[in-house]
């Protein structure tokens, strides 16, 4: 899929029956719905064309939604993670919070991620998995902790994708729970790993992982 086509795919996707492009083609169906514990929103970057675009240019919200019912509806009608073009990339967020460094509820924590080089046939089953376990909170501490996780992003670079977890904190107890919990949604071998590294490490290149498992 090009560039265009999923700019357009994304474009003004709303959950609004009145508007042309919406999620909900049978109104019908979503008469009986199942609410979330949160509202989360759906972010792209879309990749760059220009030197002089900055990240609030290529960074825009997509669709904001607060039920089982509304996920699998924009799910189905966005392009899946293995169409998406070289440099974008998907964010799903809590609530208000933006996919950014600098947003307070995202400033004190971290990113558990795992890079996957190459092509593999799974890659929208893994996003898929770890999308139902942010959004029904199963990845979530067991010590009742439900807003560790404020959201998770799919990257598309040359060469390998990343899926990241991102924490409101760095607490080391709450992180290895969720990243046992992580690398099993993600399907990974014991000798396959994922790394945890604050958003404070992160604007240091070649910044050590606080965490790898």
């Amino acid at each position: 899929m090009s560039t265009e086509e999923l700019n357009t795919a994304t474009k003004d996707l709303s959950l609004d029956e009145q508007k042309d492009t919406t999620v909900l083609e049978n109104s019908e169906e979503f008469n009986v719905k199942h609410p979330l514990n949160s509202k989360w929103t759906l972010w792209y970057t879309k990749p760059p064309v220009d030197a002089n675009e900055s990240w609030a240019d290529l960074l825009k919200p997509v669709v904001t939604f607060n039920t089982v019912e509304e996920f699998w509806g924009i799910f189905h009608a966005i392009p899946n993670v293995n169409e998406l073009p070289l440099k974008s990339d998907y964010h799903l967020f809590r609530g208000d919070i933006k996919p950014e460094w600098e947003d307070a509820a995202n400033a004190k924590g971290g990113k558990w991620f795992c890079q996957f080089k190459g092509k593999r046939e799974d890659l929208n089953e893994l996003w898929t998995r770890t999308l139902l376990s942010v959004i029904g909170e199963t990845i979530e501490n067991a010590d009742g902790d439900v807003n560790e996780v404020n959201g998770v992003v799919f990257n598309v670079r040359k060469g390998n994708v990343k899926i990241g977890l991102w924490t409101k904190s760095c607490d080391e107890t709450k992180l290895r729970a969720i990243g046992e919990v992580f690398k099993k949604v993600l399907k990974l071998e014991d000798d396959e790993k994922i790394e945890f590294l604050s958003h404070k490490d992160s604007v240091n290149r070649g910044a050590k992982p606080l965490i790898i498992m």
